[in-house]
């Protein structure tokens, strides 16, 4: 259902602008990557500390986005070391267009950018951003990662992870 919505966003026929404030994880995060341009506060934090929090996987389409977004390198270090990009970091590897001075002028500036924007050839736009989900779509065979979907999911740790959040305790992981 997850990547319903996220194809269903991606397919919206105009840009789609993320104005990220604070911490942007998990689901936050994988909607921000379904977004056509991305702008944040110095506050923003962005990342999948599912290895930390839920023991959970992502889809392939959720990697993928991520991953051309940020490279597949920094995605596994994010991941595998359950860590967090920083806005100047997010900036850098190219995740976001710009950071606004501070979180009080963050909705100011996606509206000013989205009006650029709408000032913009609309089927150029558009065929911009159906083209490239066309080239991503073509990375990832269907059903490709049903098994490891659930692998995790119906997993004790996965129970676990549940549970220790809901909890507010660290989650003891045992591989099963």
């Amino acid at each position: 259902r997850g990547n319903l919505v996220m194809s269903t966003l991606e397919s919206v026929r105009v840009p789609t602008i993320a104005a990220i404030a604070g911490a942007c994880t998990g689901a936050g995060a994988a909607i921000a990557n379904c977004c056509d341009l991305r702008i944040a506060s110095p506050s923003a934090r962005y990342g999948f500390p599912i290895a930390r929090t839920l023991g959970n996987c992502l889809s392939m389409a959720n990697y993928t986005r991520a991953a051309a977004l940020i490279g597949f390198a920094r995605l596994k270090d994010l991941i595998m070391r359950a860590r967090l990009m920083d806005a100047q970091e997010m900036l850098a590897c190219g995740l976001l267009s710009e950071i606004t001075p501070d979180e009080e002028s963050l909705p100011t500036r996606a509206q000013s950018l989205a009006e650029e924007v709408a000032s913009l050839a609309p089927l150029t736009l558009w065929a911009t951003k159906e083209a490239l989900r066309r080239v991503r779509d073509t990375m990832i065979p269907e059903g490709a990662d049903s098994d490891l979907i659930v692998a995790c999911y119906t997993s004790r740790d996965f129970k676990e992870g549940v549970e220790a959040f809901l909890a507010k305790r660290k989650p003891v992981w045992n591989g099963e």
